[in-house]
């Protein structure tokens, strides 16, 4: 699938309050925008998105953002090593 699409809807993406808590607690993050945050890194010319399934699938700065690909909501983002 092609990137593109994720990256022009980028401002469809979004979370819930539970995926807010999930990603900060993942991500040891410090900032209440997580979407802002995730959407960065979506952003990142060097940001590895690929689809399998319904997922996207984002990966940069040893971190994986998976996102819905129909609803566009961020599910979870782990560190990877």
């Amino acid at each position: 699938m092609n990137k593109e699409i994720l990256l022009s809807n980028i401002d469809k993406v979004h979370t819930t309050e539970m995926g807010i808590d999930r990603i900060k607690k993942n991500l040891k993050l410090n900032t209440n925008d997580v979407v802002e945050y995730c959407k960065n890194k979506i952003l990142d010319k060097d940001c590895n998105i690929y689809k399998q399934g319904k997922n996207w699938y984002c990966e940069t700065d040893h971190i994986r953002i998976t996102i819905n690909s129909y609803s566009y909501t961020i599910i979870t983002a782990h560190t990877i090593h």
